[in-house]
């Protein structure tokens, strides 16, 4: 045993043990060390300084420094430095010296005598005052890809020389910090996401705030907006001045993002604020034009439209300054586009008196104004078709007796069924003759939403909607005898959907929408399921029981009103079914 040196191997008394040599050991302590720092701090200039620290401490040499490649790779910056002399900030371009060597080719290299080497740069020395007789650099890389390097100068011994172990040190170590540096890279990277994530939530919490709260019907006006991404560039607004007129506008920002969406608050923020004074569209056009002008960031503009409704008698005074003409739908069925008179905002000055931009005086007629974005006519509905103009006409014809909200909502539909990413924003305002729509609400039963329940397409899912049924019929004061009926036939209908339009296939939806008026209820399922064929729904009682005959029948036989509606996307079905009764005491 005494026979065996230190290191040895038991098994070949020759051969060294490199497991236990001190040279090794001495290594896999330093590279503990050292992976121990870098794996508890995230902060990118604490961990280099450190890493730097302990592999020119270890190596023995009398300086070093860490070279970092800025984000477009021309240029070396150091980041930390140990030695004599601090040249942490000095710049290289990135095949500079032999640092920018070693980072170009991606491979080490060991320069023993500076002098005789052509790629040593002197330019540093001059500077610094401090001699270079030999260095040793290595590439830091992470997957092949080289992000910096760490140059050694000057071996602290005797021989003043570095030798092939430190090189393989040298590169085991700074592998290690490349990948400490790149994990706080991204930590860094993930704080400022996250920064960036809440300040975008902020501002779309602001936007929203700026939107007019929905007035419930007969109020003449209502818009919608949909953001395409966390902010909008579109917008609109609405309020009542102090004569009972209602000023109204809408607007659509030039660009995407967080200056679009700052344009549009501000001019938002202009409309609202002098339109209290400014009765006169064509001059609050103007006065904002005026402002943005000032203060416009070079290239954007704003398209807008701002009008007054006078609700006695359906009077709009209207100025369109470069915004997508707007649609009056009349009383007869005829739409009509209002063009713009001026250009955008925020280019050119206008000038009122010179008509740059003038009022247009109508009268609603029983119709309604709609206004909306290119966002809405540029919208996909399946297929790569776009909206356009003539398809929203087409869906405003076929829900004309509709709600004003309901119109909406099914022009809405048919973009969101195209399934896809919207691109652009979507804003849709549309302003109501008061008259029609007194009318229209004096000639309807008022019905609110009581429940929606979204349930899946499995057999023990249908107790919960018998259970929804049965709450919101004693809710709404429906006699027990009316309420038993009333689960025949939704509880018919559910399962119809379960077991033929889904076809017995789980976890497929649907969707149970139930409605309370004054001695009505109105239930409206809602499936995506392929669309069924209507001639073969027609309730015929069989001369002998089969499936699915009598659950038709029952249907229809205990509804007042059963119809299937149609559905804007094309995907689905939905059925809707009233029932009329007296009101228990």
């Amino acid at each position: 045993m005494s026979d065996i040196p230190p290191g040895g191997d038991r098994r070949d008394p020759g051969r060294i043990d490199r497991r236990s040599s001190p040279a090794l050991k001495g290594h896999l302590e330093l590279l503990a060390r050292m992976s121990g720092h870098l794996a508890v701090t995230l902060n990118i200039e604490d961990t280099i300084q450190k890493a730097l620290e302990l592999i020119v401490s270890y190596v023995n040499a009398e300086a070093g420094s860490l070279f970092l490649l800025d984000d477009n790779g021309t240029q070396l910056i150091c980041k930390a430095s140990v030695g004599p002399v601090d040249v942490s900030g000095l710049t290289l371009k990135s095949d500079e010296g032999i640092v920018g060597q070693c980072v170009t080719a991606n491979e080490s290299n060991m320069v023993r005598d500076v002098s005789t080497d052509p790629g040593f740069a002197q330019s540093v020395d001059a500077v610094t005052g401090f001699h270079t007789r030999s260095i040793l650099c290595t590439p830091m890389s992470v997957q092949g890809v080289c992000i910096g390097a760490i140059e050694l100068i000057n071996k602290k011994d005797k021989s003043l020389l570095f030798s092939e172990p430190d090189l393989m040190m040298l590169k085991t170590l700074a592998s290690a910090a490349a990948l400490a540096i790149r994990n706080a890279r991204m930590a860094e990277e993930l704080v400022e996401q996250e920064r960036v994530s809440r300040e975008l939530e902020l501002a779309s919490e602001m936007q929203r705030s700026l939107l007019p709260d929905a007035r419930p019907a007969p109020f003449p006006v209502h818009g919608v907006n949909l953001p395409a991404h966390e902010v909008s560039g579109d917008f609109y607004d609405f309020y009542e001045l102090g004569d009972g007129r209602i000023y109204f506008s809408l607007g659509d920002v030039s660009g995407k993002g967080m200056d679009a969406a700052l344009l549009m608050s501000k001019t938002a923020s202009l409309f609202r604020c002098l339109g209290k004074t400014i009765d006169e569209p064509a001059k609050l056009l103007d006065t904002i034009n005026r402002e943005l002008c000032e203060t416009a960031i070079h290239g954007m503009f704003v398209t807008m439209v701002c009008g007054i409704l006078d609700p006695a008698s359906g009077n709009i005074k209207l100025a369109n300054a470069g915004h997508e003409p707007p649609l009056v739908h009349d009383a007869e069925g005829n739409f009509s586009a209002i063009p713009a008179s001026a250009p955008p905002l925020g280019i050119l000055p206008l000038n009122v008196d010179d008509h740059d931009v003038r009022d247009e005086i109508f009268n609603l007629g029983g119709g309604t104004l709609y206004i909306f974005t290119d966002g809405v006519t540029e919208g996909d509905i399946g297929n790569g078709k776009r909206l356009e103009v003539e398809g929203f006409k087409e869906i405003i014809t076929g829900k004309a007796d509709a709600p004003l909200a309901e119109r909406i909502e099914a022009v809405i539909s048919s973009l969101k069924g195209s399934g896809r990413k919207r691109h652009d924003d979507i804003t849709i305002m549309a302003v109501e003759d008061p008259a029609a729509g007194r009318q229209a609400a004096e000639d309807s039963t008022p019905l609110r939403s009581i429940r929606t329940l979204t349930f899946l397409s499995s057999p023990e899912e249908l107790a919960r909607v018998r259970d929804a049924v049965r709450e919101t019929c004693r809710t709404c004061g429906c006699p027990e005898a009316v309420t038993r009926d009333l689960l025949i036939a939704i509880g018919e209908a559910s399962q119809n959907i379960v077991r033929h339009a889904y076809k017995d296939s789980n976890n497929s939806p649907a969707t149970l929408e139930i409605l309370c008026g004054d001695g009505i209820l109105e239930f409206h399922l809602r499936d995506m399921a392929p669309p069924v064929d209507r001639e073969i729904l027609e309730p015929v009682w069989p001369k002998e029981v089969q499936a699915g005959g009598i659950g038709l029948c029952l249907i229809h036989d205990i509804m007042d009103e059963v119809e299937y509606l149609p559905v804007e996307s094309g995907t689905g079905n939905r059925l809707r079914m009233a029932k009329h009764f007296e009101r228990d005491n």
